[in-house]
């Protein structure tokens, strides 16, 4: 098996099971036009959060890492109206970009674009006493995966749902002496994850048209 057929793989479920429509399609161009990394979820993945969503009907989600809004479409379309999504991104010029996607999405009622260290944004909710949430998507910069996810947990409940993104980084997780620091943070983060008595966790393989890596998932107890 290689990366071609994976890649043909993916593309045969996306596009039974997870279209783009243009406004998808549109945020995807935006990141090329804005000089921005194409490092969104597939549209794959994107259903996938949407389905993960519905199963534990979250009605508010916490995501780090906004980047153009592609994965915050996906999650805010899958919440109900009264529902909301506050969304953490570092740089403001993705942000912006961002912004502009989710107007285009019809979606700026459900979203929450707060612009900031995730960590300290994490903070302010946490001061402001603000309702838990029910779904959490990790998917921001790789060395302080640990610290956002023990924080994410005193902003859940039990039952919270939270996914941790590219936690295997191409199988380069076994090399115990990597010095890439995205590599030794998700190290980290999935040896406390597997320690952590606070949840009921596992990490699920990922495949297809970007590089092989996974998800980590975990159910808050």
């Amino acid at each position: 098996m290689d990366q071609e057929i994976f890649g043909k793989v993916d593309h045969y479920i996306s596009e039974l099971l997870a279209p783009e429509d243009k406004v998808l399609k549109e945020t995807i161009t935006s990141l090329d036009d804005a000089e921005m990394p194409q490092i969104s979820v597939t549209a794959n993945q994107g259903k996938f959060l949407q389905v993960i969503t519905l199963m534990c009907n979250a009605k508010r989600v916490l995501e780090l890492g906004t980047l153009g809004g592609y994965s915050t479409i996906w999650l805010a379309r899958s919440i109900p109206n009264d529902g909301k999504i506050v969304t953490i991104e570092f740089d403001p010029r993705h942000a912006n970009v961002a912004k502009q996607n989710i107007e285009k999405a019809g979606l700026l009622a459900k979203v929450d674009l707060r612009v900031g260290k995730a960590m300290d944004v994490m903070v302010e909710l946490k001061k402001a006493n603000e309702e838990p949430f029910d779904l959490i998507f990790i998917d921001a910069d790789k060395p302080p995966y640990a610290e956002y996810f023990e924080m994410a947990l005193s902003l859940s409940h039990s039952g919270t749902v939270i996914i941790c993104d590219n936690v295997i980084r191409e199988g380069k997780v076994l090399d115990e002496n990597s010095t890439d620091e995205r590599v030794i943070g998700v190290q980290r983060f999935n040896k406390m994850l597997a320690s952590n008595q606070n949840v009921t966790a596992t990490i699920v393989q990922t495949v297809g048209v970007k590089e092989y890596d996974g998800m980590a998932i975990a159910v808050v107890k």
